[in-house]
């Protein structure tokens, strides 16, 4: 039997102000030919089909043509709902559905009630909130819902789950899920089963040879930009292969003064990626964001680090030591990026004295 193993779709999600709906959509298409042409028997889906709770409508029609598609290309789609689905909303009709070969599996009451695919039980353990179940831990919930499905499982038997293996790699896009500042789970939970398909973490990542995270499809932050994004390809009992997913922008951040940075041709190769900034100008460039744009067209973001300031001092409870008016002229330089001048800082003592008055 040959599984697809994916997950973290977040269909609907942006990155920083540019849409990814284009990309999302040639994932899909990428999902479906690797199922045609690797002729896939079972394509796992390990929760974050959404963004948010409530996605948008465009969202839900690329997700419903996407489990439409994958089952015309002949494979059964198994699904969990992760910590960024609304499990009844994704869950809904799931008993009318399976009839198509699509399993949304959303619930702790079903992870004991395998859906069998020619002979080999998929279990599906949703992300499980701990506190809604009555439970005090991620630990205690995910060890209640395998101990179900072990007493029911035979050798051999695949089990999806979304949730924080320790030893996982996590990076910036992922929503915290720790109760109590815990939010990993030992690796011990998922011994004894024939492939573990995980999701929730954004790297693709070997936790065991039979335990793995498929990572997003596409990067969702600057932390994902060196990551491998695709999906496994699983010869049940025998090899994984990793297939990847087609990039639509490479991710590349830089930093510099703003002329080096428009001037520099050692730039050309990143003009065209979608980029990150950092400033280190002494004072704030006018115009900064409009100026860069004009060579990086796809700039997301823009912080400032001034050269040669310490990180005590960019911190802001350093700026806000001192009296009104110190901390006062520090907000001006920080947003102008020059000090007050004496005039200024003359009427600003005077305001604030004023205010004294009043009080």
């Amino acid at each position: 039997m040959r599984l697809l193993h994916t997950s973290d779709w977040h269909l609907g999600r942006s990155l920083h102000r540019a849409s990814l709906a284009s990309a999302q959509e040639a994932f899909v298409d990428h999902l479906v030919s690797t199922v045609v042409s690797e002729r896939v028997d079972v394509v796992c889906v390990s929760g974050d089909v959404y963004d948010r709770a409530v996605p948008p409508l465009e969202a839900v029609e690329l997700c419903s043509s996407a489990f439409a598609r994958l089952r015309s290309a002949g494979a059964r789609v198994v699904v969990i709902s992760g910590n960024h689905d609304s499990a009844r909303r994704l869950g809904f009709g799931s008993s009318l559905i399976d009839a198509s070969g699509v399993f949304l599996r959303t619930s702790f009451d079903t992870v004991d009630v395998p859906v069998v695919v020619d002979g080999v039980p998929f279990f599906a353990v949703p992300y499980l909130e701990p506190s809604s179940l009555g439970f005090g831990s991620h630990v205690a919930v995910l060890t209640a819902a395998l101990d179900r499905v072990r007493a029911v499982a035979s050798p051999g038997s695949v089990v999806l789950a979304h949730c924080w293996v320790a030893g996982g790699e996590a990076s910036e896009s992922e929503r915290d899920i720790s109760v109590g500042g815990v939010s990993r789970v030992p690796v011990s939970l998922f011994d004894g089963f024939g492939y573990g398909a995980l999701g929730h973490l954004h790297g693709a990542q070997v936790v065991t040879p039979t335990l793995r995270y498929s990572g997003s499809p596409l990067a969702y932050s600057f932390s994902e930009a060196t990551q491998m994004k695709g999906s496994w390809l699983v010869e049940l009992g025998g090899a994984v292969e990793f297939v990847p997913a087609p990039v639509p922008r490479r991710l590349s951040s830089v930093r510099g003064t703003l002329p080096s940075l428009l001037s520099s041709t050692e730039l050309d190769g990143v003009a065209q990626d979608w980029l990150s900034v950092t400033l280190t100008d002494a004072a704030r460039p006018e115009q900064a964001m409009e100026r860069l744009a004009a060579r990086f067209p796809h700039v997301l973001v823009l912080s400032f680090a001034p050269a040669g300031l310490t990180a005590a001092e960019g911190t802001y409870a350093s700026r806000v030591r001192g009296s009104d008016v110190e901390v006062a002229q520090t907000f001006v330089s920080h947003v102008r990026g020059t000090p007050a001048s004496a005039g200024e800082q003359a009427l600003l003592a005077e305001a604030f004295e004023a205010l004294r008055v009043v009080s």
